[in-house]
């Protein structure tokens, strides 16, 4: 297999530290910046934007990040989830190439998939797996590099800062959820002016995947609007079939009190394995790793529209950011024509500085 041309703003043959320290990479690395002129056409939670375009929590480990990308023409980011201690990132490889045809469906994603570090697909086509762990550097690092990070916004830019609870040893579960309220009260008082609360996160065995447990997510949101006040804030899910669509609707209501925005999806995780049929990914329960980039389009826009449907059917205001498979601007106007308030690119936006600089000069 032969690698993909264009170098993407983390170099998955490296290690997340390297990474950490030395990137951002390719044409992210350079100086220029894209300038937004003009009236700002958009919003977002009450704020003027120029695109309701941007990358999710994920690609930016830090402030670096978060200006390159900014300075691209993403104007709406999310700086990477962080947490109120220090934690280490999963063992390398955390990304894999993943070389599906059409959709990643479920009845795929059941099945172990072959991981590679090179692949001959096309930016537009990539699919991939990450499996970071939602490492942090911890508050004595982050407090201070998410400021930097807010003083890189332009005008008609938004940096969000996404936060997770950590388990500690002898944690109870309300100190779990007490974690999440604490780790937002940092942010919040480091000048968030909106906070994103990560429920879906498949690549954390520990603490697992929250969104799916109503009770839980109730309790969590209650907790982190009680100590942000006023600053709005999303809550990150993941996919629900069909079959839990109860289970979905059930959520939204119980989040509906205390969120100002849902975003969908996270990823969706299946069995990665090398080419002699083994773990990929070494180290304990990490044979499942989430997958994103152009197969699991399908499953983002579901659920944009089957939440902007739940939205009119409970009378709700809830703003929706659409996340999943967004590897060009007819994607981005898919994603638009579903209901999404706000779209989002990871896996394409990495391999592809242009992406929102293409979909302005595209009048989308």
């Amino acid at each position: 297999m032969q690698p993909v041309n264009q170098q993407p703003i983390y170099d998955p043959a490296k290690t997340y530290a390297y990474n950490f320290k030395k990137g951002p990479f390719g044409e992210f690395a350079m100086p220029t910046r894209y300038h937004n002129k003009g009236a700002m056409p958009f919003t977002f939670l009450g704020r003027p934007i120029f695109s309701p375009f941007g990358i999710p929590a994920g690609p930016l480990l830090n402030a670096k990040y978060v200006a390159a990308a900014l300075a691209k023409g993403f104007d709406v980011v999310v700086y990477k989830t962080q947490r109120s201690a220090k934690f280490e990132p999963n063992k390398f490889p955390n990304v894999l190439y993943v070389d599906v045809d059409g959709d990643l469906t479920l009845e795929k994603a059941a099945h172990p998939l072959v991981g590679h570090t090179t692949t001959h697909r096309p930016p537009t086509e990539l699919t991939i797996t990450n499996s970071f762990g939602m490492p942090s550097g911890g508050p004595d690092f982050w407090l201070t590099d998410f400021r930097h990070a807010l003083a890189a916004q332009g005008r008609g830019q938004l940096v969000i800062l996404s936060v997770v609870g950590t388990i500690r040893p002898g944690f109870s579960q309300d100190d779990y959820y007490n974690d999440f309220a604490a780790t937002a009260k940092l942010g919040a008082d480091a000048g968030a002016s909106v906070i994103e609360v990560n429920l879906s996160c498949p690549n954390v065995a520990n603490e697992g995947v929250i969104c799916y447990t109503p009770p839980a997510v109730a309790e969590i949101c209650r907790r982190v609007k009680a100590a942000v006040g006023s600053v709005p804030l999303i809550t990150k899910i993941g996919y629900y079939t069909p079959q839990q669509q109860a289970l979905l609707e059930t959520v939204v209501k119980e989040m509906a009190p205390y969120v100002d925005a849902i975003s969908a999806i996270n990823t969706i995780a299946a069995p990665i394995v090398d080419e002699h049929g083994e773990q990929a990914l070494p180290g304990p329960n990490r044979l499942r790793s989430g997958m994103c980039g152009a197969g699991i389009k399908w499953a983002g826009l579901d659920m944009v529209r089957r939440l902007a449907a739940l939205r009119t059917k409970l009378g709700l205001s809830y703003e929706i950011v659409g996340v999943g498979g967004v590897m060009t601007p007819a994607d981005y106007r898919q994603y638009r024509d579903a209901g999404a308030d706000l779209v989002q690119s990871a896996t394409g936006a990495m391999w592809n500085p242009d992406l929102a600089i293409d979909i302005k000069a595209a009048g989308l």
